[in-house]
């Protein structure tokens, strides 16, 4: 099984910019005006546009909106140095929602993309996960 990640966006040129800037994904593949792929990280992101306003799926009342909403899925983003990993975020225009958070896993800091779009950067201390884990 593969995975991908697939991001709506309503500015194909902004998104490219922020998640290069913020996270140093490339463009490794575009899709004319409609997406690109991004490349860096353990699986595949892709950019797609899709209009403000425009329903997010057929039947459903919900439309698009790039405001900052909540969603239980988001993406996490491990990296090996939480605080300038914030700042490089912040600086490409991601929103910082509160402080960082340590715990006995790690560090970690809830942000949201300029799409609205809530993300978390994490950083692992000691076994990461495994310090908190009971066996299976």
């Amino acid at each position: 099984m593969e995975l991908l990640i697939n991001i709506d966006v309503d500015d194909l040129t902004r998104a490219i910019a922020f998640y290069q800037s913020a996270f140093g994904l490339q463009p490794v593949r575009r899709f004319g005006a409609a997406g690109v792929e991004m490349r860096g990280a353990t699986a595949p992101l892709f950019l797609l546009v899709k209009e403000a306003g425009s329903p997010a799926v057929a039947g459903l009342a919900e439309l698009r909106r790039y405001v900052r909403h909540w969603t239980p899925v988001h993406l996490d983003v491990v990296v090996s140095e939480i605080g300038a990993a914030v700042q490089r975020a912040v600086g490409a225009g991601a929103q910082l929602e509160g402080e960082i958070h340590t715990y006995a896993w790690g560090h970690i800091a809830h942000l949201a993309d300029p799409f609205g779009h809530g993300l978390c950067l994490i950083q692992f201390l000691g076994r990461g996960y495994d310090e908190v884990a009971d066996p299976a």
